[in-house]
């Protein structure tokens, strides 16, 4: 049988593989020489996963051999496709990468056993709560948002390490609160409800959270704290009305919301009838629309679809960031964003094989928690920019241009390893004890 890490070796290749073809698709549409710009920058990215591996082999052996090559997959077409859009662009997000990379590794050094994170659970989750407060009191409005806080010349978004902390909270909280939370005590209107004293502490922290997010004005973070939330509290307790009153909840605030505050009333006017207004507050949404038709099934091919226009602007407005599903779909077609959403369903089923073969329940509802962000994130973007859903202005997990959701999902990745090592090496010891015990008796 072939051990992990070399599984994970060799299904890493063609990841590398795609983004040398790539890089050249890119160079020869632009009718370029193949100059040897990107190619130190791609040589820089591929040591970086080959260093997280070197890492893997060291500190998690036994860790899930397919979760680092599907973030591999997905990181390297987003560098590509920022390449194309703007090289300035794929550079400083080769920075990004070798940083998480290095946090990557910082986790598996430094926490060879993630179950420490449950001691301080109350701490994290004040810290992640202060986190927002600080981006509030400090930080800077860009585009109606107030996510990002200026430092050294960079903007730094501490919702994204915030949301993080947020979810190691809600798995030690929820672990120890379970059983309580799983067993309602009265009925409200119809609705069991369990006891107050363990669900009401965390509502008021949930609560705290949405509040602070609501005067951010980013709904979109807002709405992946919610999902999340209902997404844990149902690996928690395995109660389905969990899901359904968060659903009711859900419809209610977000009624309340669209009824309160214009620029969501203006969104959603956007998504319903993106071409009653297509040249002002319908423009993205429409022009991903034509983008997506225009790559037809299987596409031109990297860096000849119409993504930026001869002045240099690009076709939709936030491309990189918010559209980046949008430029991928463009240049290869049907099939292409087809194989670009069946990597995110390999790291969110990954995430989750992790979590079931957790041997306990903090873990479980870590690695739980922790894929639900990654997987609830790419669904909004993914959702927005086909008008599934109306948008809402995440990063595409991987791909999206910018260095703190790069940095904080490689992060996140590490402990998802952490988690698996640990299950999978327990796992063996129980295996190996039964033999060991025999060949001491014989």
């Amino acid at each position: 049988m072939i051990e992990p890490r070399a599984r994970e070796l060799g299904f890493l290749v063609p990841g590398a593989a795609l983004g040398f073809l790539g890089l050249a698709s890119v160079a020869t549409a632009r009718a370029d020489q193949f100059e040897l710009g990107p190619l130190p920058g791609a040589f820089a990215v591929l040591g970086v996963f080959l260093a997280m591996h070197v890492a893997l082999r060291i500190r998690a052996p036994s860790a899930d051999p397919y979760l680092l090559p599907a973030v591999g997959l997905l990181t390297v077409i987003g560098l590509v496709e920022l390449h194309r859009i703007d090289p300035s662009l794929a550079a400083d997000q080769a920075v990004w990468v070798a940083v998480g990379g290095a946090v990557f590794v910082a986790v598996l050094v430094l926490m060879p056993d993630h179950r420490v994170l449950e001691r301080f659970r109350y701490s994290i989750g004040l810290g992640g709560v202060a986190l927002l407060v600080a981006t509030m009191v400090f930080g800077t409005t860009i585009n109606g948002s107030k996510l990002w806080i200026a430092f050294g010349g960079q903007t730094v978004q501490l919702g994204e390490l915030a949301k993080v902390m947020i979810v190691i909270f809600l798995a030690g909280y929820l672990r120890e609160k379970r059983e309580l939370l799983a067993i309602p005590t009265r009925r409200i209107a119809g609705v069991p409800v369990p006891p107050m004293s363990a669900l009401g502490p965390v509502l008021v922290f949930l609560g705290a959270a949405l509040l602070l997010v609501v005067v951010l004005n980013d709904f979109g973070s807002g709405l992946l704290f919610f999902g999340v939330f209902v997404a844990m509290m149902y690996l928690a307790t395995g109660r389905a009305w969990y899901a359904a009153v968060g659903g009711g909840l859900f419809a209610a605030g977000a009624l309340a919301i669209y009824a309160l505050v214009p620029r969501i009333q203006d969104r959603v006017s956007g998504w319903l009838n993106p071409f009653d207004d297509p040249e002002g507050q319908g423009f993205q949404l429409v022009q991903s629309l034509y983008a997506l038709a225009e790559g037809g099934v299987v596409g031109p091919g990297l860096g000849r679809g119409f993504l930026v226009a001869e002045n240099g602007t690009t076709v939709i407005p936030a491309l990189e960031t918010d559209f980046i599903f949008s430029a991928v779909a463009t240049e290869l077609g049907l099939v292409g964003g087809i194989g670009l959403l069946l990597g995110y369903v390999l790291l969110i089923q990954r995430g989750f094989s992790i979590a079931t073969d957790a041997t306990d329940g903090f873990s479980k509802l870590l690695a739980g928690g922790l894929t639900a962000v990654l997987g609830i994130q790419a669904f909004l973007i993914v959702g927005g920019v086909i008008r599934l859903i109306p948008l809402t202005g995440v990063t595409l997990p991987f791909m999206s241009y910018g260095g703190s959701s790069v940095i904080t999902n490689f992060g996140i990745v590490a402990i998802l390893l952490v988690v698996s090592h640990r299950s999978h090496a327990r796992g063996a010891r129980r295996l190996d004890a039964p033999q060991e015990e025999e060949a001491v008796r014989g």
